[in-house]
């Protein structure tokens, strides 16, 4: 599944194909995907200038004088830029056309994604009460610290809530919890502040250079088989579980929080 830094890396890689372009059609060829496609994007989108592109959590938004196109990649999603030369493939379900014949084509094998219509002035349900951007000013240790007392659920766990902060995901946060030496399987509420402030410069760390990764794959966006080339990064726990740690040598112990893959280090992490 496209996590924060892909999600991050889409959005940089598309963003100078289409700014400032101005829709001239939308073809939708399947809008059966894991919600429906809104059935007014086409009307809504038609005609209309791409202002801007950001990203919240993992959702893309391409803003428009009247509103705002919200994607996610579900688990199998992808966009790229072609040209309305390029026949689609089996799995290439929605064409955004603009004036100048470029091509926003969104592919998406297993049909997990989504893609929204937002009128100017309204939100969305699955955005409305997300935590903050791991990135910004009010992410950081004391705010982990102060939401997690009392809390009795595994620390790993904490930090993978999108109500608790946004896009650390599985990967994300067996790396990040390995720097920051603590055990994934830890109480949230009984990590001490001091912890949690290294715990937030690791999350913020480890996501950066994702995407600093991801940043040499930003050509993939144009190219016809549509791979954004995901990120190839020296982990050092996630996938290796029962290999040495490469700190201190000692087996790494796999185990599942949440029935998700977790791995860490007996000795390293406490």
């Amino acid at each position: 599944m496209p996590e924060l830094p892909e999600v991050e890396t889409t959005l940089r890689g598309i963003e100078p194909h289409i700014i400032g372009k101005t829709v001239k059609f939308v073809i939708v060829r399947q809008s059966s995907l894991r919600w429906p496609v809104s059935p007014d994007l086409s009307k809504s989108v038609t005609g209309k200038k791409i202002n801007s592109i950001a990203r919240r959590a993992k959702y893309l938004l391409f803003s428009t004088d009247t509103g705002r196109i919200m994607v996610h990649l579900g688990m199998s999603g992808s966009l790229r830029i072609t040209n309305d030369q390029k026949t689609p493939k089996k799995h290439d379900h929605i064409d955004i056309i603009f004036e100048d014949r470029t091509v926003l084509r969104y592919h998406d094998p297993r049909r997990f994604g989504s893609v929204f219509w937002i009128p100017k002035g309204r939100s969305h349900s699955l955005i409305d009460g997300l935590g903050p951007e791991p990135f910004s000013d009010g992410f950081d240790g004391r705010y982990l610290y102060q939401l997690s007392r009392g809390r009795k659920a595994a620390v790993k766990l904490f930090v993978m809530n999108s109500k608790v902060v946004v896009g650390v995901g599985n990967i994300y946060a067996n790396e990040s919890l390995h720097r920051a030496g603590i055990r994934p399987d830890r109480e949230a509420g009984a990590v001490s502040l001091k912890r949690y402030e290294t715990l937030s410069l690791e999350i913020k760390k480890v996501l950066i250079d994702a995407i600093q990764r991801g940043g040499t794959t930003l050509r993939d966006f144009v190219r016809e088989d549509g791979s954004p080339g995901y990120f190839k990064q020296r982990l050092l726990v996630y996938g290796r579980g029962n290999k040495p740690c490469r700190n201190c040598g000692s087996g790494l112990r796999e185990t599942r929080l949440g029935n998700r893959t977790t791995i860490f280090c007996v000795r390293c992490q406490r």
